[in-house]
């Protein structure tokens, strides 16, 4: 895998954490607290290789710059904005909601995971979304 496959890598990992999250929800929701588990820690593992990955490409590659003019590019720089103050928060939250769910703390478990989705789940949905508008669709 070469260098410049990296970013369609991110925006596959940000995705597929978006729907393992969306199907944990579901999973707890219709009290299916195995498959929950499952699709949380595979959430996490996701979002853990995304980061890595991220990390490594853009050690390696730098800032890109956004090629968009007119209102797309403050629209691109909103969802950017956005996503990356969110995203350094969530990882904090993250911890903190599954550390409680593994230690049994169940009551402030489902209290902060209603904090933690929401931003989760927006965070890897604008990566895409910001991969889409930053590389293209193609």
């Amino acid at each position: 895998m070469a260098i410049s496959d990296l970013p369609a890598l991110n925006a596959l990992l940000n995705g597929t954490c978006a729907v393992l999250l969306v199907a944990g929800y579901m999973c707890i929701r219709g009290r299916r607290i195995t498959a929950h588990r499952a699709c949380m820690f595979l959430a996490l593992l996701t979002s853990a290789l995304f980061l890595a990955s991220y990390l490594t490409y853009h050690v390696q590659v730098g800032s890109v710059p956004y090629q968009g003019t007119g209102w797309v590019r403050s629209l691109y720089f909103t969802i950017l904005l956005t996503h990356t103050i969110l995203a350094v928060t969530v990882v904090p939250l993250a911890l903190v909601t599954a550390g409680r769910a593994v230690r049994g703390q169940f009551g402030p478990h489902a209290r902060i995971a209603r904090l933690t989705l929401p931003i989760w789940l927006y965070v890897s949905v604008t990566g895409v979304v910001i991969y889409l508008m930053l590389y293209g669709a193609g």
